[in-house]
Order: C-alpha cells, then structure tokens, then sequence
C-alpha cells in the first residue's frame, strides 16, 4: 500500500509587505524636510504676504494718506538777535501732525537749550529745568499745526562764542492708533468701487483686452510655428528676426506704431489714401470708435482699443512661437508619415496629430500671457495714454 503525498499550491499569492524605513532612512528624510523648510517659509512668504497685505488694506477704512500712522513732527526757528548780550531774542518751535485724519495723544516737546541762553518767558504749556525745556500738548488732531515761543536773553560769554540753539534738535513725541493695526474693518472700499460708473467700463475694457491681446498672441505664434517647422534655406534666419517684436525696447516699438499710424503722416495711412480705401487718415490711437454699416446696421468699432490689442499680439507672439516651435519639433514625424499613407489631409493631420500634442503647452502659455497682460500697463500708457476707451 502507497501513500501519495500531495503539496497544495495558493490560488493567489500574497500581495508583498511594504517596506519600512530604517532609522537611519528616517532621519534623512526628516533632516531634508527641515533643510526645506527655509525655502518654503520664504517662498510662502514672497507669495502670500503681499496677496493677504493687499486683502488686509481693502477691508480698513483708510485712503492713501492713512497707510502710514500718525507722527508729530517739529520745527525750530530763531527769531531776533542772540549776539548781543542781554537782547531778548524768541524760540519758536512749529509742531504738526503728518496724518489729515488720525489724532496723536499725549505729545511731548523735549529740548536742550545752549548754557547761557536764560528763558525769560515761556508758554504755559511748558516747563523749565535748567536748560532742559519740556512741554506738553496732550493733543494734535489730525491736519493740526501749533506753535509754542519761548523768550530767552543770552549772557555775555555766549554772545562773545554763540552756539544756535537748533544746534540740539528738539524732539516731539505722542502715542497715535495706527488705522491698519487695530480692530476696525469695512467693506465701504468694495460698495465704493463697484457702485463707481467706471468701475465696469474699466473692467470690460480690462478683459477684453486681456482676452484678445492673449488669444491674438497664441494665434499668431501658432502660424508663425507651422510656417518655420518646416525646413527651408534661411530658417534660422526667419526665425531670429521673428523674436524682434519680443526682444526689442517696448518704447521703440511702441513709439514706431504711433508714428506709422499716424493720421496726418503715418506711413499706413498713405497706403490706405492710395489704395481708395479711405479718403481722411485714420487716427488709430486716437479715435474711440468707428461706425461700420453691415446690412444697413451701423456698429460702433473699437478702433483704438482694437488696434491697442493687436500692437500686443504681435509684440508678445514671439514668445508663444518659442514654445510651441519646440514642442512641434518633439513630435515624432512617424505620426505624419502614417498619416500621410492613411490620405489625412494636411489640415486633418493639424487637427488630429498636432493641436492634441500642443494642447499642453497652449494652455500653460494662455494662462501666463492672460496673467501678464491682464497687468500690463505700459504698453498702453506708451501708445494712447488712456484715452479713446483704452483706460
């Protein structure tokens, strides 16, 4: 008789156990998160000090003049004649209050008068000990000024060596609540800026020239990409005079715009006149709208704002070309060779090889040029100055 011995292998294996980390991985990694902690502190602190400042001012009740706190300031003046032993002459200090708003409490003028200056009378807010003067003014209302005079002689040993008494500066002291520490907040700045008429015309032109200007910029970067990825004699040529927009000083571009669209004798408006195209000059910068017949209905063109908008696509597609060039060039030519034996047509091919490739890198780019452009001041500022619906 036989005994058959049989082994029962697991329908499953089981899932592997996850490996610990030693003490001494622990710690490694424990040291490279304080060594870290620097950098993110200060980063974090770059990035969202500013941003809660800005949220902490919107909600206090302050205007400009009150971002800074109340301070007395003081001012010493010599009236009169201290050369001569005996002659009464008058200290004059001039006090004020920096803030227009915020009151200071318990102010206190300080100063040391030159020995042999004798006071001969003073100001009952003041007091004298020796040649120490001290006077009190509990209070300087915001926009307050005030002035104390005290009459003093001097003897003749300071007469014969005189020594100004501005020589020592007096100092004014007070203790004044600062507007953006303390406990009091409002949303009147918010209720202020969004019942304001030119608020929301500001904010569409805002928009409407960051969206465009962005979308202008992808566009024409795009086209300019599929035209220089392919080879040909001269490219890299092309290709550099193609950053001039971008590299170029924003001032000398922008001044060259203002002088070829120049109503009177801009090189632009030449060509249209010859062309019959229009028989004035066109004041592209200057001229808010322009009355447009389709169909007999009659639209009002923004013309500056317009040609505002292009000036910024075409200044800032360089950079848009720059990165989608690159990422055309990763793409691996097998993709259109397939393509190209299937019968894609080249506009097929864009559609369904290319665009699904540059998605990435149109959305980084869009977001980046939305975010600049919609803080772009200068190129305005440059070419119309704010006027004609660009402000």
């Amino acid at each position: 008789m036989t005994t058959s011995h049989s082994t029962q292998t697991p329908s499953a294996t089981a899932p592997p156990k996850k490996s610990k980390l030693g003490p001494m991985a622990r710690r490694e990694a424990k040291l490279a998160l304080w060594m870290l902690a620097p950098t993110f502190v200060i980063v974090m602190g770059v990035v969202l000090f500013p941003l809660l400042a800005n949220f902490w001012i919107s909600v206090k009740p302050v205007k400009l003049s009150d971002l800074r706190p109340p301070t007395p300031v003081v001012s010493e003046r010599i009236r009169g004649d201290m050369d001569v032993a005996g002659e009464e002459f008058r200290i004059q200090y001039r006090m004020r209050n920096s803030s227009q708003t915020g009151a200071i409490d318990d102010v206190v003028l300080t100063d040391t008068l030159p020995s042999g200056i004798t006071i001969t009378d003073i100001d009952p807010a003041c007091e004298v000990d020796g040649q120490n003067v001290t006077c009190r003014l509990d209070r300087l209302e915001g926009g307050d000024r005030q002035r104390l005079e005290l009459k003093a002689t001097a003897d003749a040993d300071f007469a014969a060596n005189p020594v100004s008494p501005r020589d020592s500066e007096p100092t004014l002291t007070g203790n004044s609540e600062n507007i953006l520490t303390n406990n009091q907040f409002t949303l009147d700045n918010f209720a202020r800026i969004f019942d304001s008429r030119e608020f929301w015309s500001v904010l569409w032109v805002t928009i409407a020239y960051t969206v465009f200007g962005t979308l202008g910029a992808l566009v024409l970067g795009l086209f300019a990409a599929q035209i220089l990825n392919k080879p040909f004699k001269g490219r890299a040529i092309i290709r550099g005079l193609f950053l001039f927009p971008y590299v170029a000083p924003v001032i000398a571009v922008a001044f060259t715009w203002v002088i070829l669209l120049d109503p009177f004798n801009g090189t632009f408006n030449a060509i249209l006149q010859r062309m019959n195209v229009t028989d004035a000059g066109v004041n592209f910068f200057g001229q808010r709208a322009l009355p447009i017949d389709i169909f007999g209905l009659t639209i009002e063109f923004p013309l500056a704002l317009a040609t505002v908008i292009a000036f910024e696509a075409w200044r800032y597609f360089p950079l848009s070309f720059l990165f989608i060039l690159a990422r055309m060039q990763s793409i691996s030519s097998d993709m259109y060779e397939a393509a190209e034996v299937d019968g894609a047509s080249p506009l097929q091919q864009f559609w369904h090889i290319s665009l699904p490739q540059l998605l990435g890198i149109l959305s980084t780019l869009f977001l980046l040029r939305f975010i600049w452009t919609f803080n772009k001041f200068d190129d305005i500022f440059l070419l119309t100055g704010g006027a004609a619906g660009t402000r």
